[in-house]
């Protein structure tokens, strides 16, 4: 995307921008101002149509949308760069192994060569001696080669090494939610993909957790505050998630967390224990010592074949406490069977 606005014209569009934010109670965030910037200068119909679309429906713009749309509309590179993520995946994994393996067999050629070089035996003794001197000559060079190869394996081994490194960090900002650094919503269709590819009769635990009044609780502290508490929360919710499990940020104020092979009733008992563990939070604003209210959650609990897309699995799994969340709150539901 290019830009060539003058210098008065870019300050013009930048205060327009913060001021649309403001009008939206969002803070100037550099990916905010982005998506603001952007929608203002209709730079993507696409993005303006999500915008449009949020407002219409009723939905506030929050600090989760605009990164989803700053992701999708913005960086107009996420697709691609997700596939180029499975690619190099790919390449790496393989280079590891022709690398291990290469190193084995080198290892195994030269133990061998050394093994028969010792047992050779003849009735001739300068025959023998002339072809061990021979031998020993050519695995000298041999093993000298093989040793600079084994070296030049290793280095290519770290090479490899610090690239994955270097795409594990890319994975962090395609997959995962910036401000909590639980999953987002593409590692959830990931994953879903993944686990029918292996198994199509693979079940999923869903646990849906919405934190109560949290968009009062934002008008009255402010976003930034609020960023802050979702972020606790958020760390507090993964802390009952298993290595196998999958914590993801849903929703502005929602997570939904994936148990694979859990059952629906075991999946309860871990909700419970989440409701219970975030009322036991206590916070305390660190600027001024005020203590905040104590935070609760409304929980669904149901589960599904892998096959159910992401989508309807949140929907349903929503709806669990969407249909009661004014009337009852800090409570689990579970689906009937």
């Amino acid at each position: 995307m290019q830009y060539h606005d003058s210098i008065e014209q870019a300050e013009q569009k930048m205060h327009a921008a913060i001021k649309q934010l403001q009008l939206w109670h969002i803070p100037a965030t550099p990916i905010n101002y982005a998506v603001s910037y952007n929608y203002l200068n209709q730079n993507s119909k696409q993005l303006n149509s999500a915008i449009e679309k949020q407002l219409a429906t009723g939905k506030k713009i929050d600090n989760f949308f605009l990164a989803e749309a700053y992701r999708q509309y913005v960086l107009k590179q996420s697709a691609f760069r997700s596939e180029l993520i499975d690619d190099l995946d790919e390449v790496l994994v393989d280079l590891h192994a022709n690398s291990t393996q290469s190193s084995v067999c080198t290892n195994h050629l030269i133990n061998q060569l050394d093994h028969n070089i010792s047992n050779l035996q003849s009735t001739n003794k300068n025959e023998v001696f002339s072809a061990i001197k021979q031998i020993r000559q050519n695995t000298k060079h041999f093993k000298l080669a093989q040793e600079k190869l084994a070296k030049q394996l290793r280095l290519s081994q770290r090479s490899t090494d610090a690239l994955r490194s270097e795409l594990d960090e890319v994975k962090k900002e395609v997959y995962l939610d910036p401000l909590t650094g639980l999953y987002n919503r593409k590692a959830m269709t990931k994953h879903l993909d993944t686990w029918l590819s292996n198994d199509p009769t693979k079940h999923v635990a869903a646990i849906v957790v919405n934190i109560d009044h949290f968009s009062q609780m934002n008008e009255r502290f402010g976003p930034l505050l609020s960023d802050v508490l979702l972020a606790k929360i958020a760390k507090k919710v993964s802390s009952y998630v298993g290595e196998s499990g999958l914590p993801i940020r849903s929703a502005g104020d929602e997570f939904l967390i994936l148990l694979p092979d859990v059952e629906r009733n075991i999946a309860g008992e871990i909700a419970e224990k989440i409701r219970q563990g975030v009322e036991k939070l206590r916070f305390v604003s660190s600027k001024s010592g005020t203590r905040l209210p104590p935070m609760t959650l409304s929980i669904g609990v149901s589960d599904y074949n892998v096959a159910t897309s992401a989508n309807a699995i949140i929907k349903q799994t929503r709806a669990l406490i969407s249909d009661i969340s004014q009337t009852l709150t800090n409570h689990v539901n579970i689906a009937n069977t």
